[in-house]
């Protein structure tokens, strides 16, 4: 009875680690889901362009920048804060030279004290980022961080998607 016994536990222990190390080689389509959330998500910005700028818009009636953002990443059922402040907090912070699509940009524009300013960004080259963001003189533009404006007021790169 106890060799039957100590079989069965010693067949489920085997059995447990194998299904745990097939769990473990998963990982793969998970990195292929984020990038067909990434393109999901630059999609659903860029579809956007030529939308006008309206303070506190979240529609394709106006959009102010958080509200671009919020809207995108609402579309993929993440819910992110309204802000661009409070955005800024989400996420991990990272190195710009680490940024990647679908990472948030945030800026302090007009010498403000706080991030006031968000952008979804759309490509990485070597020395320019180009984000995605509701200007309040364009609308839904692209700009980059090659535009004095913008370099000068860059603060941070936020990861939402790991």
């Amino acid at each position: 009875m106890k060799k039957v016994f100590v079989f069965l536990i010693l067949s489920i222990v085997l059995v447990s680690c194998k299904s745990t190390s097939t769990a473990v080689s998963k990982s793969e389509p998970k990195k292929e889901n984020n990038r067909s959330l990434v393109k999901n998500l630059i999609e659903t910005a860029t579809d956007n362009i030529g939308v006008k700028y309206k303070a506190g818009g979240t529609t394709k009636n106006g959009f102010d920048c958080s509200g671009l953002v919020y809207n995108t990443f609402e579309s993929e059922n993440i819910k992110l804060p309204r802000s661009s402040y409070e955005q800024a907090k989400v996420g991990k912070v990272i190195p710009l030279n680490d940024a990647k699509k679908g990472d948030l940009i945030f800026f302090k524009t007009n010498k403000s004290k706080q991030i006031n300013h968000v952008g979804l960004i759309v490509e990485v080259n070597l020395d320019e980022i180009k984000f995605v963001h509701s200007s309040t003189s364009k609308g839904v533009i692209i700009s980059s961080t090659k535009e004095a404006y913008y370099k000068n007021s860059f603060e941070q790169v936020n990861r939402i998607l790991e």
